[in-house]
């Protein structure tokens, strides 16, 4: 019933690698961000979208980078792979262990229960937290069941759900483009505002709406030509994202004046759809914005069912029950096995997701917020990877082996930023850095016995 890894065919294009990345970065964040962003911003459109600027170096040039490392190796692990190969191989077994047991299982968990909240919503059921968590745990299941069974399948519905993520905020942005005023909204910038700085802190919640890029890398050995399609995607889904971002921003401030923006909040999205579809408008849109949640869930499954397997094809000093998990499917190609242990951990943190809501452990926050922030230390540590080819002579651009180095490093240091203002940011961070340490610990004892069996 199961074979070797190494046997395993590509899959998917271009056109599903960056309908990946962009399906997990565009979630249903940006629908709900345009007021948080203003206030922050004291209502300047233009700041606004500088802070977006800013934000998108942090993918922008940190894609650049990874794209350097992506056309030097089709290794399966991503950024797991990418650290083994320029770094060490200790990092790789630190960044694989904080993937595997908390970045990819609490990203997944949260967005699942947004699906979860939309959908109560959508459908006028009762909105409390075991019916919205029910919803998510159902969907994050069928999405496992759908991406370990057939990958093909996976990355259909990843192109669909992009595309149908897309249609509203292009739908707005050109509405607002055409019949509203877009050049008034650049006329007013506050001087106090932009010379206190406090506009920065619209680079926050921006960032995270950026998150997920690097999970395409994933799936490197299973992209067709991946060494030339991967450094493709990695350099056109980022801008595509930032386009969409500004397009859309710059459009829902064209229809609706930032005050009203500002003072509506959340709900400025469905007076929007309101004025542009009428009353069924609101409905069509948390459509939509499902629908892009659900993409966002996908995509994360997609990339996370692969992590153990590609850990465990490095060996038992790298992880524990290597010998199962480093082996596919014979029927169905896939690594059925890492599948199932990902999503009992997915299981785990949905019990956590579920006690820190209801007791409201992590007041205005929850369980995936750090990680997210703690992952860009690791790619800082690959963008100086980058910067040493070029230092060795292996990269021969200054420009793609020092300024993007200098930039994607600027721009993780933007959202480090912004996330130690969370004031739970040592707990988190305790949480992310003990799953690092046990690695550590798990490496050097697997190792010792491994050099001393070998002296025997």
């Amino acid at each position: 019933m199961e074979k070797n890894a190494q046997t395993k065919q590509p899959t998917y294009g271009l056109f599903t690698t960056i309908a990946m990345i962009i399906g997990i970065c565009i979630g249903s964040g940006i629908f709900f961000k345009s007021d948080n962003i203003l206030i922050a911003t004291g209502g300047s459109v233009f700041l606004g979208v500088v802070a977006f600027v800013l934000s998108a170096t942090s993918i922008i040039f940190g894609g650049l980078c990874m794209s350097e490392l992506a056309a030097r190796t089709d290794t399966p692990g991503g950024i797991m792979a990418y650290m083994e190969e320029f770094a060490s191989k200790k990092l790789a077994c630190g960044i694989g262990w904080f993937q595997i047991f908390v970045y990819y299982p609490t990203i997944a968990t949260v967005v699942s229960w947004v699906v979860g909240i939309y959908s109560c919503i959508l459908f006028g059921w009762d909105g409390t937290l075991k019916n919205q968590m029910l919803i998510g745990t159902a969907f994050y299941t069928l999405a496992f069941i759908v991406n370990a069974l057939s990958a093909k399948l996976g990355g259909n519905f990843q192109n669909f759900s992009t595309v149908s993520k897309m249609l509203p905020l292009l739908v707005i942005a050109i509405c607002g483009l055409i019949f509203g005023n877009p050049a008034e909204g650049f006329k007013h910038v506050s001087m106090q505002t932009f010379r206190s700085a406090n506009w920065l802190a619209a680079v926050g919640p921006i960032a995270y709406s950026f998150d997920g890029w690097v999970i395409s890398t994933t799936i490197a050995p299973e992209i067709k030509d991946s060494k030339k399609n991967l450094p493709r995607a990695l350099i056109i889904s980022p801008i595509i994202i930032l386009i969409t971002y500004v397009a859309y921003f710059v459009g829902i401030t064209s229809l609706l004046d930032t005050k009203t923006i500002m003072r509506l909040g959340d709900a400025h999205v469905y007076t929007v759809a309101q004025k542009l579809f009428g009353n069924f408008g609101a409905e069509l849109i948390l459509i939509f914005v499902i629908l892009a949640v659900m993409g966002t869930v996908n995509g994360i499954v997609l990339g996370y069912i692969r992590m153990p397997y590609a850990m465990a094809l490095r060996g038992k000093a790298m992880f524990p029950f290597s010998d199962k998990l480093s082996v596919l499917n014979k029927k169905f190609n896939m690594p059925i096995r890492s599948a199932f242990f990902c999503y009992l951990l997915m299981l785990f943190w949905t019990c956590i997701h579920v006690l820190t809501v209801k007791f409201n452990l992590l007041p205005n926050s929850d369980v995936s917020e750090i990680s997210i922030v703690m992952n860009y230390i690791f790619y800082i540590v690959l963008y100086c990877m980058v910067f040493k080819m070029y230092k060795s002579g292996e990269i021969h651009s200054a420009v793609r082996g020092v300024f993007y180095p200098i930039m994607a490093t600027l721009g993780s240091l933007f959202i480090l930023a912004g996330g130690i203002q969370n004031r739970m940011f040592l707990l988190y961070a305790a949480v992310c850095v003990g799953a690092v340490l046990a690695s550590f610990i798990y490496y050097d004892k697997n190792d010792s016995v491994k050099a001393k069996n070998a002296a025997n």
